[in-house]
């Protein structure tokens, strides 16, 4: 436990970040199971719509700095190339 304020504080601020962090990765997963569900029906179109909400959650969630931003280029490729062998 803290024995002073500032480190107290920090303990709040860890918390509060941790629980948002957790959150941004969270719709990050979820807009990849989307995407991956559409890819898996062998939906193109749908699989484009949904490619083009992950490339935005993942930008922001890079831009906020709760994952890197070579890390969110890294999936988008991945994720790209998903879509590329689609028929």
């Amino acid at each position: 436990m803290a024995k002073s304020k500032s480190p107290a504080k920090r303990m709040r601020q860890n918390v509060n970040r941790r629980a948002r962090n957790r959150w941004r990765k969270d719709r990050i997963k979820q807009a990849v199971k989307s995407f991956e569900a559409a890819v898996h029906e062998g939906d193109k179109e749908a699989a484009g719509e949904k490619l083009r909400a992950v490339y935005r959650a993942l930008d922001k969630v890079a831009a906020k700095g709760t994952i890197h931003k070579n890390a969110a280029a890294r999936r988008k490729a991945r994720l790209a190339g998903r879509i590329n062998k689609m028929p």
